[in-house]
């Protein structure tokens, strides 16, 4: 497999079969949708050195990939009856408008990190994210949104689910107003690590959970490669 340099990752959707997904992987990881076709994600070690991750940023994925992964997203979010979505940032922004397009809405509701004079601190909580854990930010809904939510099927998106803090973020936001999500979307199931953090947050929100495609935790192997893990 042709190795990619950092920028070329997440810019091109390939055919079924095209590359090898089973067996071990060096510097990317093969993800596969459901028709078969596949997308290159690079492998982030993490910082035990043993494991790693494949990540996905899809505000620098080209715009074929995001078109793809939003239909993809849309079409299963079709039968949650979906009439508003709500997006998380920073990189589900990104993901979310696209979505609320190709469901064939005319706009969609953002969340935000960036306080502007006329939020409120009671429409806003703490927001924990694992690829910003030093960071002490809030999370806000802006008050002039909320009739767009209210008595509505509201999808809450992001563009990767991986611990699933930022998600519980949203809900307990959400919550706050009044609103209780009937799906929760994102391009990348990230291992297994979220199912735990969203059944202690309630035990209806993993089934009401979709993602185009999951990836699995990844354990170095003695040549220095990464397989799957285990466990």
């Amino acid at each position: 497999m042709t190795e990619l340099a950092a920028h070329e990752f997440w810019q091109e959707i390939h055919g079924p079969g095209t590359f090898f997904s089973d067996g071990d992987f060096s510097t990317s990881y093969v993800a596969e949708l459901d028709d078969g076709r596949q997308l290159r994600l690079p492998v982030r070690p993490l910082a035990d050195g043993r494991h790693a991750l494949a990540s996905l940023i899809i505000n620098q994925a080209s715009f074929e990939v995001l078109d793809v992964l939003a239909q993809s997203l849309a079409e299963r979010l079709k039968i949650f009856q979906v009439e508003v979505v709500a997006g998380l940032p920073t990189l589900g922004l990104t993901l979310a408008a696209a979505v609320a397009h190709k469901l064939g809405h005319s706009r969609y509701v953002p969340l935000g990190t960036s306080r502007k004079f006329w939020y409120r601190d009671d429409l806003s909580v703490a927001l924990s994210s694992i690829t910003t854990p030093s960071q002490q930010k809030r999370l806000f809904i802006d008050p002039r949104m909320l009739p767009l939510l209210v008595g509505r099927r509201v999808a809450l998106i992001d563009d990767v689910i991986s611990s699933g803090t930022s998600i519980v973020s949203g809900l307990r936001l959400l919550a706050g107003c009044g609103i209780e999500p009937v799906a929760i979307g994102a391009a990348m199931l990230q291992s297994s690590r979220w199912c735990e953090t969203l059944d202690a947050a309630g035990l209806q929100w993993r089934e009401r959970t979709v993602g185009v495609f999951s990836t699995p935790t990844l354990e170095m192997t003695e040549a220095g490669t990464w397989r799957r893990s285990a466990v």
